[in-house]
């Protein structure tokens, strides 16, 4: 079965949304590797609409003006694209479709499909959560940047709890952690009094 990984720019308070009015500044070629080798390593992006719509107007342009990220921009546009999105959409970036049938269980043939590389995501934040959910995605990287916005669109909502597991962990010298997370099972209960007992024998 083939691997999803999702990748997300943050705020140390939850927030994903308007990164271009916060992220540049932490920017640099450590953050610019991680980005690359999680989209790159894959042959198939899957994205939501607004996503999809912010790329398909960058990346197009920025391969026919071969500057430093044209190579970037070219295996992007090589890459099969999938778009999750309830209308009916003019696709122009090549290799480009629309996801057909209902999410959860056309993702889950989708990564049941052939293939040698990952299914990549970047941004596409309510499609992370519901595939989250589910237990479908393999990676989700984090990309936690040192501020706190105290306003705009969070990842994560009221709903039920979603527990993971941290695979990996690296700081960058911007401050920014980038940590990778991968699906686990619930954690046993404890009780109180159990912790309360641990805590009393560390006091010792």
């Amino acid at each position: 079965m083939r691997k999803i990984t999702a990748g997300l720019f943050i705020s140390l308070d939850g927030v994903i949304g308007e990164p271009q009015d916060w992220h540049f500044p932490y920017f640099n070629d450590e953050m610019g590797a991680a980005v690359g080798a999680q989209l790159i390593g894959a042959d198939t992006l899957l994205l939501g609409r607004n996503t999809y719509e912010g790329f398909a107007d960058a990346w197009p342009e920025r391969e026919a003006a071969g500057g430093e990220d044209a190579g970037m921009a070219a295996a992007l546009g090589d890459a099969r694209k999938i778009v999750v999105s309830h209308q009916d959409l003019e696709l122009t970036w090549r290799n480009s479709e629309q996801l057909k049938g209902e999410l959860v269980e056309a993702v889950t043939e989708l990564k049941q499909q052939p293939g040698a590389t990952d299914i990549a995501m970047s941004g596409s934040p309510s499609i992370v959560v519901q595939l989250l959910a589910a237990g479908l995605i393999d990676e989700l990287h984090l990309l936690v940047h040192p501020v706190v916005l105290r306003s705009g669109l969070r990842l994560f909502d009221e709903g039920e709890s979603i527990p993971l597991r941290l695979l990996s962990s690296q700081a960058f010298e911007t401050g920014v952690l980038h940590l990778v997370y991968g699906p686990t099972a619930p954690p046993a209960p404890v009780s109180y009094d159990a912790v309360k007992g641990q805590l009393s024998q560390d006091e010792q």
